[in-house]
């Protein structure tokens, strides 16, 4: 799938989100996780990798096998250091009202994987 960077594409992804959860019979947890996660995950693909610039796109590919379902998400733009966010549950990032999103995606997600330049992330969830 491959959507203009526009928040209001949002609903395209989880429309898609629950067309694989009707097809493929997922459990309501799973389909909980992989929502969330997932449009977390294309959120922060049209705000922060594209910066909301709607001539680029967001590509969301997606595989599901007999074990796992595998979402990649892929932006535009120069991507960001993933292994140096701050920790949004310490005291002083409690109260900020962003940067909980990477957070939620490893927390949800069975695997989380960012490519070196961090424009592209894998989601892995356990069916």
């Amino acid at each position: 799938m491959v959507i203009v960077s526009d928040i209001k594409n949002i609903s395209l992804v989880e429309k898609l989100i629950d067309d694989l959860t009707s097809r493929f019979q997922l459990h309501a947890d799973v389909y909980g996780k992989v929502l969330l996660a997932v449009v977390e995950g294309v959120n922060n693909a049209i705000l922060h990798g594209n910066r909301g610039d709607k001539s680029k796109h967001v590509v969301i590919d997606y595989e599901v096998n007999d074990s796992d379902l595998v979402f990649v998400i892929k932006d535009e733009g120069n991507g960001f250091n993933y292994q140096n966010l701050p920790d949004p549950t310490l005291p002083e990032n409690i109260e900020r009202t962003s940067g909980r999103g990477v957070f939620l995606m490893k927390h949800l997600a069975d695997d989380l994987e960012f490519n070196e330049c961090g424009n592209n992330v894998k989601l892995v969830f356990n069916k």
